[in-house]
Protein backbone atom coordinates (compact mmCIF):
# COMPACT_ATOMS: atom_id res chain seq x y z
CA UNK A 1 0.00 0.00 0.00
CA UNK A 2 1.20 3.22 -1.13
CA UNK A 3 0.69 5.67 1.15
CA UNK A 4 2.14 9.70 1.48
CA UNK A 5 1.53 11.31 4.98
CA UNK A 6 1.44 14.88 4.43
CA UNK A 7 1.58 17.41 7.24
CA UNK A 8 -0.42 20.29 6.18
CA UNK A 9 -1.08 22.77 8.47
CA UNK A 10 -3.69 25.07 5.75
CA UNK A 11 -4.56 27.65 8.19
CA UNK A 12 -0.37 28.98 7.74
CA UNK A 13 0.65 27.87 5.02
CA UNK A 14 -0.48 28.92 1.19
CA UNK A 15 -3.70 26.88 0.47
CA UNK A 16 -2.08 26.22 -3.25
CA UNK A 17 0.78 24.25 -1.48
CA UNK A 18 -1.18 21.67 0.22
CA UNK A 19 -0.03 18.32 -0.86
CA UNK A 20 -2.39 16.05 -2.71
CA UNK A 21 -1.82 12.60 -1.20
CA UNK A 22 -1.00 9.87 -3.59
CA UNK A 23 -3.22 7.36 -5.58
CA UNK A 24 -3.40 4.90 -2.34
CA UNK A 25 -5.22 1.62 -4.11
CA UNK A 26 -7.46 0.12 -1.91
CA UNK A 27 -10.52 -2.79 -1.55
CA UNK A 28 -13.58 -1.48 -2.56
CA UNK A 29 -15.21 0.20 1.03
CA UNK A 30 -12.25 1.19 3.10
CA UNK A 31 -10.47 3.90 4.03
CA UNK A 32 -7.06 4.89 5.26
CA UNK A 33 -6.91 7.54 8.02
CA UNK A 34 -4.07 9.45 10.08
CA UNK A 35 -5.49 12.07 13.15
CA UNK A 36 -3.19 14.03 14.86
CA UNK A 37 -1.86 17.20 16.27
CA UNK A 38 0.61 19.49 15.40
CA UNK A 39 2.42 22.67 16.02
CA UNK A 40 3.87 25.23 13.26
CA UNK A 41 6.48 28.57 13.32
CA UNK A 42 5.38 30.42 10.68
CA UNK A 43 5.56 34.58 9.62
CA UNK A 44 2.52 35.88 10.77
CA UNK A 45 1.52 36.82 7.18
CA UNK A 46 3.20 36.48 3.86
CA UNK A 47 5.98 38.80 4.03
CA UNK A 48 6.32 39.61 7.95
CA UNK A 49 9.26 39.79 10.17
CA UNK A 50 7.36 38.47 12.90
CA UNK A 51 6.23 35.14 14.01
CA UNK A 52 4.09 33.06 16.26
CA UNK A 53 3.82 29.76 16.68
CA UNK A 54 0.10 27.83 16.24
CA UNK A 55 -1.41 24.57 17.82
CA UNK A 56 -3.08 22.98 15.18
CA UNK A 57 -5.10 19.83 14.04
CA UNK A 58 -4.03 17.47 11.89
CA UNK A 59 -6.35 15.08 9.34
CA UNK A 60 -5.63 13.22 6.62
CA UNK A 61 -8.34 10.89 5.46
CA UNK A 62 -8.24 8.76 1.61
CA UNK A 63 -11.47 6.32 0.77
CA UNK A 64 -11.40 3.59 -2.06
CA UNK A 65 -13.30 5.89 -4.14
CA UNK A 66 -10.63 8.19 -4.87
CA UNK A 67 -11.84 10.91 -2.58
CA UNK A 68 -9.33 12.39 0.25
CA UNK A 69 -8.99 15.01 2.75
CA UNK A 70 -5.79 16.56 3.86
CA UNK A 71 -5.82 19.27 5.77
CA UNK A 72 -7.95 21.87 5.36
CA UNK A 73 -7.72 20.60 1.45
CA UNK A 74 -10.18 17.83 -0.01
CA UNK A 75 -10.68 16.39 -3.61
CA UNK A 76 -10.68 13.12 -5.49
CA UNK A 77 -8.50 10.81 -7.44
CA UNK A 78 -10.15 10.41 -11.02
CA UNK A 79 -7.49 8.79 -12.91
CA UNK A 80 -6.71 4.73 -13.35
CA UNK A 81 -3.82 5.70 -14.96
CA UNK A 82 -0.94 4.84 -12.29
CA UNK A 83 1.40 7.59 -14.01
CA UNK A 84 -0.99 10.40 -14.30
CA UNK A 85 -3.20 11.70 -10.97
CA UNK A 86 -6.04 14.39 -10.90
CA UNK A 87 -9.18 15.82 -10.08
CA UNK A 88 -11.34 18.00 -8.49
CA UNK A 89 -9.61 20.43 -5.86
CA UNK A 90 -11.02 22.28 -2.68
CA UNK A 91 -9.38 24.15 -0.15
CA UNK A 92 -9.90 26.61 2.39
CA UNK A 93 -7.57 29.63 2.41
CA UNK A 94 -8.04 31.68 5.92
CA UNK A 95 -8.84 35.00 7.04
CA UNK A 96 -6.35 37.64 7.15
CA UNK A 97 -6.84 40.85 9.58
CA UNK A 98 -4.68 43.72 10.67
CA UNK A 99 -2.98 41.33 12.98
CA UNK A 100 -1.86 38.55 10.31
CA UNK A 101 -3.01 35.49 9.35
CA UNK A 102 -6.21 34.39 11.30
CA UNK A 103 -5.68 30.90 12.56
CA UNK A 104 -7.68 30.83 15.46
CA UNK A 105 -10.74 29.01 14.22
CA UNK A 106 -8.27 26.28 13.07
CA UNK A 107 -6.24 25.89 16.55
CA UNK A 108 -5.07 27.96 19.22
CA UNK A 109 -1.96 30.18 19.18
CA UNK A 110 0.68 28.69 21.68
CA UNK A 111 3.74 31.39 21.63
CA UNK A 112 4.54 34.75 19.97
CA UNK A 113 7.99 35.43 18.44
CA UNK A 114 9.65 38.30 17.88
CA UNK A 115 8.09 40.85 20.29
CA UNK A 116 4.67 39.83 18.93
CA UNK A 117 2.15 39.07 21.55
CA UNK A 118 -0.56 36.69 20.48
CA UNK A 119 -3.79 38.21 19.70
CA UNK A 120 -6.94 36.93 21.90
CA UNK A 121 -10.01 37.34 20.43
CA UNK A 122 -13.46 37.57 22.15
CA UNK A 123 -11.80 38.67 25.81
CA UNK A 124 -12.85 41.22 27.63
CA UNK A 125 -11.33 44.37 29.26
CA UNK A 126 -11.58 43.23 33.09
CA UNK A 127 -12.39 46.92 33.96
CA UNK A 128 -15.56 47.69 31.76
CA UNK A 129 -16.65 43.97 31.18
CA UNK A 130 -16.81 45.03 27.46
CA UNK A 131 -15.33 43.24 24.72
CA UNK A 132 -11.66 44.23 23.76
CA UNK A 133 -11.22 46.60 20.95
CA UNK A 134 -8.27 46.12 18.16
CA UNK A 135 -5.27 48.38 18.71
CA UNK A 136 -5.88 51.64 17.33
CA UNK A 137 -3.82 52.06 13.68
CA UNK A 138 -1.81 54.62 14.61
CA UNK A 139 -0.40 52.79 17.40
CA UNK A 140 0.15 49.58 15.36
CA UNK A 141 2.13 51.53 13.14
CA UNK A 142 4.31 52.77 15.81
CA UNK A 143 5.48 49.07 16.67
CA UNK A 144 5.70 48.65 13.08
CA UNK A 145 2.80 46.63 11.89
CA UNK A 146 2.51 47.13 7.94
CA UNK A 147 -0.66 45.26 7.78
CA UNK A 148 -2.26 48.49 10.32
CA UNK A 149 -4.93 50.18 8.63
CA UNK A 150 -5.31 47.68 5.44
CA UNK A 151 -8.72 45.89 4.94
CA UNK A 152 -8.90 42.62 6.32
CA UNK A 153 -9.64 39.33 3.90
CA UNK A 154 -12.58 37.27 4.75
CA UNK A 155 -11.81 33.63 4.95
CA UNK A 156 -12.19 31.71 0.82
CA UNK A 157 -13.03 28.57 -0.18
CA UNK A 158 -11.12 27.70 -3.48
CA UNK A 159 -12.14 25.18 -6.34
CA UNK A 160 -9.90 24.11 -8.90
CA UNK A 161 -7.99 21.37 -10.32
CA UNK A 162 -4.78 19.16 -9.28
CA UNK A 163 -2.91 16.83 -11.94
CA UNK A 164 0.38 15.16 -11.47
CA UNK A 165 3.15 13.40 -12.86
CA UNK A 166 5.73 10.29 -12.39
CA UNK A 167 8.80 10.76 -14.38
CA UNK A 168 9.90 7.93 -12.48
CA UNK A 169 7.98 5.79 -9.45
CA UNK A 170 9.70 8.21 -6.86
CA UNK A 171 9.70 11.01 -8.73
CA UNK A 172 6.79 13.35 -9.83
CA UNK A 173 5.64 16.44 -11.46
CA UNK A 174 2.77 18.35 -9.49
CA UNK A 175 0.70 20.88 -10.34
CA UNK A 176 -2.65 22.38 -8.35
CA UNK A 177 -4.17 25.48 -9.44
CA UNK A 178 -6.94 26.87 -7.61
CA UNK A 179 -9.24 29.83 -7.96
CA UNK A 180 -11.79 32.05 -5.61
CA UNK A 181 -9.39 34.07 -3.19
CA UNK A 182 -9.14 37.42 -2.22
CA UNK A 183 -11.03 40.44 -1.09
CA UNK A 184 -13.55 40.05 -4.77
CA UNK A 185 -13.22 36.50 -4.86
CA UNK A 186 -10.98 36.64 -8.35
CA UNK A 187 -7.62 35.83 -6.97
CA UNK A 188 -6.17 32.28 -8.65
CA UNK A 189 -2.61 30.77 -7.78
CA UNK A 190 -0.77 28.02 -9.79
CA UNK A 191 1.79 26.10 -8.07
CA UNK A 192 3.88 23.71 -10.46
CA UNK A 193 6.84 21.68 -8.10
CA UNK A 194 9.15 18.87 -8.58
CA UNK A 195 8.73 15.93 -5.92
CA UNK A 196 10.59 13.52 -4.45
CA UNK A 197 8.64 11.01 -2.88
CA UNK A 198 9.54 9.33 0.39
CA UNK A 199 12.86 7.58 0.95
CA UNK A 200 14.09 5.28 3.72
CA UNK A 201 17.21 6.89 4.87
CA UNK A 202 16.89 4.08 7.86
CA UNK A 203 14.34 1.76 9.43
CA UNK A 204 11.00 3.87 10.00
CA UNK A 205 12.66 7.24 8.77
CA UNK A 206 11.74 8.28 5.16
CA UNK A 207 12.41 12.05 3.68
CA UNK A 208 10.52 13.61 1.02
CA UNK A 209 12.28 16.44 -0.88
CA UNK A 210 10.39 19.03 -3.12
CA UNK A 211 10.68 22.44 -5.23
CA UNK A 212 7.99 24.43 -5.97
CA UNK A 213 6.69 28.00 -7.90
CA UNK A 214 3.45 29.64 -7.29
CA UNK A 215 1.92 31.92 -10.07
CA UNK A 216 -0.54 34.37 -9.45
CA UNK A 217 -2.84 36.40 -11.21
CA UNK A 218 -3.41 40.85 -10.35
CA UNK A 219 -6.66 40.13 -8.30
CA UNK A 220 -4.85 37.94 -5.92
CA UNK A 221 -1.91 40.10 -6.06
CA UNK A 222 -4.07 42.82 -5.21
CA UNK A 223 -5.81 41.43 -2.44
CA UNK A 224 -2.66 40.17 -0.28
CA UNK A 225 0.24 42.25 -1.50
CA UNK A 226 -1.14 45.50 -2.55
CA UNK A 227 -2.37 49.15 -1.25
CA UNK A 228 -5.57 50.89 -2.15
CA UNK A 229 -5.15 55.15 -2.33
CA UNK A 230 -7.60 54.44 0.94
CA UNK A 231 -5.13 52.03 2.76
CA UNK A 232 -2.56 54.21 2.38
CA UNK A 233 -4.13 57.30 4.11
CA UNK A 234 -4.82 54.94 7.58
CA UNK A 235 -1.74 53.24 7.38
CA UNK A 236 1.32 55.18 6.20
CA UNK A 237 2.26 52.28 3.66
CA UNK A 238 2.91 54.00 0.07
CA UNK A 239 -0.14 52.87 -2.68
CA UNK A 240 1.33 49.77 -4.57
CA UNK A 241 -0.98 48.38 -7.29
CA UNK A 242 1.10 44.72 -8.42
CA UNK A 243 -0.09 42.98 -11.29
CA UNK A 244 -0.10 39.27 -11.56
CA UNK A 245 3.35 36.56 -12.07
CA UNK A 246 5.59 34.84 -10.45
CA UNK A 247 4.88 35.72 -6.49
CA UNK A 248 7.21 32.63 -4.85
CA UNK A 249 9.64 30.33 -4.97
CA UNK A 250 10.40 27.56 -2.43
CA UNK A 251 12.22 24.34 -1.33
CA UNK A 252 10.90 21.88 1.30
CA UNK A 253 11.84 18.56 3.25
CA UNK A 254 9.63 16.59 5.29
CA UNK A 255 10.71 13.60 7.54
CA UNK A 256 8.40 11.00 8.63
CA UNK A 257 9.01 8.58 11.63
CA UNK A 258 7.23 5.69 12.49
CA UNK A 259 7.04 5.11 15.63
CA UNK A 260 4.71 2.00 15.27
CA UNK A 261 2.22 0.50 12.75
CA UNK A 262 -0.07 3.07 13.65
CA UNK A 263 1.71 6.52 15.02
CA UNK A 264 3.86 8.20 13.13
CA UNK A 265 5.57 11.84 13.81
CA UNK A 266 5.90 14.03 10.91
CA UNK A 267 7.89 17.01 10.16
CA UNK A 268 8.33 19.52 7.65
CA UNK A 269 10.54 22.32 7.07
CA UNK A 270 10.05 25.27 4.19
CA UNK A 271 11.52 28.12 2.63
CA UNK A 272 10.64 30.53 0.53
CA UNK A 273 11.30 33.69 -1.38
CA UNK A 274 8.52 35.88 -2.69
CA UNK A 275 9.54 37.63 -6.40
CA UNK A 276 8.15 39.90 -8.65
CA UNK A 277 5.72 42.47 -7.44
CA UNK A 278 4.88 40.72 -4.46
CA UNK A 279 8.45 41.37 -3.26
CA UNK A 280 8.09 44.98 -3.78
CA UNK A 281 5.01 45.30 -2.12
CA UNK A 282 5.27 47.78 0.79
CA UNK A 283 3.57 45.28 2.82
CA UNK A 284 6.75 42.50 2.98
CA UNK A 285 8.88 43.05 5.35
CA UNK A 286 10.96 40.19 4.56
CA UNK A 287 10.93 38.54 1.58
CA UNK A 288 12.40 35.08 2.32
CA UNK A 289 10.72 33.19 5.18
CA UNK A 290 10.57 29.62 6.26
CA UNK A 291 7.83 27.56 8.28
CA UNK A 292 8.75 24.93 10.37
CA UNK A 293 6.04 22.47 11.65
CA UNK A 294 5.71 18.98 13.55
CA UNK A 295 3.53 16.89 14.54
CA UNK A 296 2.24 13.35 15.90
CA UNK A 297 -0.62 11.44 14.05
CA UNK A 298 -2.39 8.32 15.05
CA UNK A 299 -3.70 5.95 11.41
CA UNK A 300 -6.90 3.92 12.06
Amino acid sequence: MRTLFALVLAGVLPAAWAQTPVTNPMPDGSRDMYVGLGAVSAPRYQGAHARRMTALPLLQVEWSTGVFVSGMSAGMHLSTNPLLEYGPLLALLPRRNHSGNDGEWLGAPVAGFAGESVPTFGATDPKTGQPDRPTPPAAEKRSGNRLSGTDAIGARLQGGFFSHYYLTPSLRITNNLLAGSGRERHGATWTVGLQHMARAISPHHTVSLSADLTLVNGSYNRSYFGVTEVESLRSGNDVHTPSGGLKEVALAARWNWALSPSWMLGSTVRAARLQGDARRSPLVERPNHVTVSTGLAYRF
